[in-house]
């Protein structure tokens, strides 16, 4: 069903959607058609959907680690230190799209996991991904 009849109505009447409810089953295709895995559907104070990327430099046993043993926010703290080594836990928050706060609790299971380290200060230093 659509959060919006009226606006889902108005969409099909000018052509812009073919019909109602097929778009969530076509993404979901494409995306397990490309190798990504299904998309993940959030629905708290809004609604997001999450769509992994394959990283092509990520070795494919890490990859499996993290995706079994890892929340979504946690997979993605480290991917994103994957393609940036010095970002910040600011940088990380907007990105991710959690607050600072939930960032430094996922920062610190992700080290108790031992599998990141902070190398150096906090500014200045960088993150290392441990293995």
């Amino acid at each position: 069903m659509p959060a919006n009849p009226l606006l889902a109505e108005a969409l099909y009447l000018f052509g812009t959607i073919e019909r109602m409810g097929t778009g969530t089953e076509e993404m979901t295709k494409q995306c397990l058609e490309k190798g990504l895995g299904k998309p993940e559907f959030i629905s708290s104070y809004g609604f997001q959907t999450v769509i992994r990327r394959l990283y092509k430099d990520l070795d494919k046993d890490l990859e499996k680690d993290l995706e079994k043993d890892l929340s979504i926010y946690q997979q993605r703290i480290i991917f994103e230190i994957l393609k940036n080594d010095h970002i910040t836990q600011r940088e990380l928050s907007t990105i991710v799209g959690i607050n600072e706060k939930n960032i430094r609790n996922n920062i610190s299971k992700l080290k108790a996991k031992g599998l990141i380290e902070r190398i150096g200060p906090d500014k200045g230093g960088h993150w290392k991904i441990i293995k």
